[in-house]
């Protein structure tokens, strides 16, 4: 059992905290928001995460899992100190790293000699020696370890994961962060820092051109009269593709994907390489917030502005409160800016949305009450099974935008709405 100290709380810090005191380690997380840590200490998990709470609740009782304010307070008697602070996209659209640096500027005078410093939140190549310049320690290792967690499934992501990476020159110090994770089934990279920190951004921009690729696709399936279903069900059988991200839908966003996307093509500017293929899969992405807008203004008629809209999904995606760079709320941002009325709901969305002109509901129905139109932007699954005969009688139009081509076309057509999905 080993001794861990996790800075910061967010998804990544808390789910890792978590899982490693599942693993049997004893963590100590901190913050600096006191409010959150009490909550903390009391069980109480501020973000809707699957199995999150069960995992913080079974942690605190077996005395594995404990939270205190303040980076310095965690650090002082651990071995291995986990970064997994906020990283957050600049004007420019580098990686902000004043919190990273903050953090290893506090931990670095208590940290006890021998210690490992892992970098878990996605950091910009070569972070690893901005982390070691700051702490200005000899007698203490930095290492790599990026997170794959999807949110939704992080818990299982972290302990199953396809692959643990470990970037560090010291052999030992990779060594021992490998001996925390004896327990989960997966393969062990070990590699240099700077490409275990390109493995993270690689791959999340890997992920978000199989995105955009597909929604291209789903275009063209609409220009020349194919179904998209049919399609990427075709293309994913072919072993060399997968069908894992072939899902046509109003765009892709999250708290990753545009974020990392974004820095690497500017890292790659950095250092003399014009990385033309992700700027043009960024570009893709903005077409289709914009192409999923107008299919929605144009089942509203000549006037846009005197029509309603009734939204299902606010989230970027289904089993998160997550709305960080959504594709619902760009589109619904550009449907508000014709003027159309909306109200939205969403299973994880309480209250109104900063900057976002449109009414939140607390029941799918009142979403649709007179509404001209339905669109759905989130895929979350109690969509499928809601009562459509008392949503055709709730509604003023018959029109339905399905963004995420998640509901059943025949059922709804039978019903005498028209159904427009993407790609189809």
């Amino acid at each position: 059992m080993a001794r861990i100290a996790v800075i910061g709380t967010g998804y990544v810090g808390l789910t890792t905290g978590a899982c490693f005191a599942h693993l049997g380690h004893e963590v100590v997380c901190a913050d600096i928001d006191e409010a959150k840590i009490e909550s903390l200490r009391r069980g109480e998990v501020p973000i809707v995460e699957m199995n999150l709470d069960r995992f913080v609740a079974e942690g605190i009782a077996s005395g594995n899992l404990s939270f205190v304010v303040g980076a310095a307070e965690a650090s002082k008697d651990c071995e291995f100190h986990y970064l997994c602070v906020p990283t957050p996209q600049g004007p420019d659209g580098s990686a902000d790293l004043s919190y990273l640096e903050t953090a290893a500027a506090q931990i670095a005078p208590v940290m006890p000699t021998g210690s490992v410093v892992v970098n878990k939140s996605t950091v910009p190549v070569g972070s690893t020696g901005i982390v070691a310049r700051v702490m200005g320690r000899n007698d203490v290792s930095v290492v790599s370890n990026p997170e794959f967690l999807r949110e939704g499934t992080a818990i299982d992501d972290f302990l199953n994961p396809d692959r643990v990476v470990i970037g560090s020159r010291d052999q030992e110090a990779a060594i021992r962060v490998a001996g925390l994770y004896t327990g989960v089934r997966a393969p062990v990279m070990v590699t240099d820092p700077i490409s275990a920190e390109t493995i993270k951004y690689a791959s999340n921009a890997f992920l978000a051109s199989k995105l955009s690729f597909v929604n291209a696709v789903a275009n063209l399936c609409e220009a020349v009269g194919a179904d998209v279903n049919d399609v990427v069900l075709g293309m994913g059988y072919d072993k060399r593709i997968g069908k894992e991200f072939l899902r046509p839908g109003p765009g892709w966003g999250g708290s990753c994907f545009p974020k990392d996307t974004i820095a690497l093509a500017r890292i790659a500017e950095d250092h003399g390489y014009d990385f033309t293929f992700l700027r043009e899969v960024l570009a893709v992405n903005e077409e289709q917030f914009d192409r999923t807008a107008a299919k929605v203004t144009a089942v509203l008629g000549d006037d846009p502005s005197v029509a309603s809209v009734g939204c299902w999904g606010l989230t970027f995606k289904a089993g998160t409160d997550d709305l960080r760079q959504s594709p619902a709320i760009e589109v619904l941002k550009r449907v508000s800016a014709a003027g159309v009325k909306i109200r939205a709901y969403d299973p994880a969305v309480k209250g109104q949305i900063e900057g976002l002109d449109v009414e939140v509901v607390d029941d799918p129905y009142a979403a649709v009450d007179g509404a001209d139109a339905l669109v759905v932007l989130t895929e979350w699954d109690e969509f499928r099974w809601l009562d459509f005969d008392k949503v055709a009688e709730s509604m003023t139009g018959r029109s339905v935008v399905d963004a995420r081509n998640l509901l059943d076309r025949s059922q709804l057509e039978r019903r005498g709405f028209d159904y427009r999905g993407i790609g189809r």
